[in-house]
């Protein structure tokens, strides 16, 4: 197990102690934040999105042994990977398309 500390700093950018870590890269509009640690999106959480679709805590970006995986909290409206709906944890690759209400994140690099 690895302890590891994050700070988001202005540009958005999660970072972290624990150096081989792959960050997680998206792509928001013209918009890319890098992430080490997990994180939830929403209109609340780690990475606000500004989508009236989107719920509080809507979906949450997990690292699990060296691979990003996108969920699902319970949302109203869904979320869906590459235009499909998403009932379970699911991993992602580069290059994937993560929809939360009108908001459309791509997966620059993982």
């Amino acid at each position: 197990m690895v302890a590891v500390s994050a700070v988001t700093t202005q540009t958005g950018k999660t970072t972290s102690e624990a150096s081989h870590i792959t960050p997680l890269v998206i792509q928001t509009g013209d918009q890319r934040q890098s992430f080490e640690v997990d994180f939830t999106v929403g209109r609340q959480g780690e990475l606000v999105i500004d989508d009236e679709f989107a719920s509080g805590r809507h979906a949450r970006f997990r690292l699990v042994r060296g691979l990003w995986y996108v969920q699902d909290l319970g949302s109203t409206n869904g979320t869906s990977l590459n235009g499909l709906r998403i009932h379970a944890n699911q991993l992602l690759r580069k290059g994937d398309k993560v929809r939360i209400g009108h908001t459309v994140m791509v997966v620059v690099s993982v």
